[in-house]
């Protein structure tokens, strides 16, 4: 009976994974979650060592995006990004970054 429980709660979690990302809206635009990350420092430098292909796509649906907004509207519904095929491609290359900044920074502290 007890094992239940953190299957309901990991159904309902995922149910308001999905639900939070499309309120979210980016996906509307055709946008991935690693394309509305605010571009610090560790960022840019994590977006400039992204494989050529995968760069191009980024600017792509960032600048389809920024097009659909001036025109105040969205893509169709069967073009908008799902939840499942949203892919964090930033994340690798940003904890690689971070990784070495704070070696970085803990070298210059000897």
């Amino acid at each position: 009976m007890a094992s239940k429980a953190p299957v309901a709660s990991g159904r309902l979690l995922l149910g308001f994974r999905k639900w939070y990302y499309n309120a979210c809206g980016f996906n509307k635009l055709g946008l991935m979650h690693d394309d509305t990350i605010y571009e610090n420092g560790d960022v840019k430098e994590a977006i400039r060592r992204l494989p050529e292909p995968v760069y191009n796509d980024r600017i792509f649906r960032i600048k389809r995006a920024l097009d659909l907004t001036m025109k105040q509207q969205i893509l169709p519904k069967t073009q908008w990004t799902k939840y499942e095929e949203d892919v964090r491609y930033l994340e690798p290359y940003l904890k690689e970054v971070v990784s070495e900044r704070q070696e970085k920074e803990e070298w210059q502290k000897k």
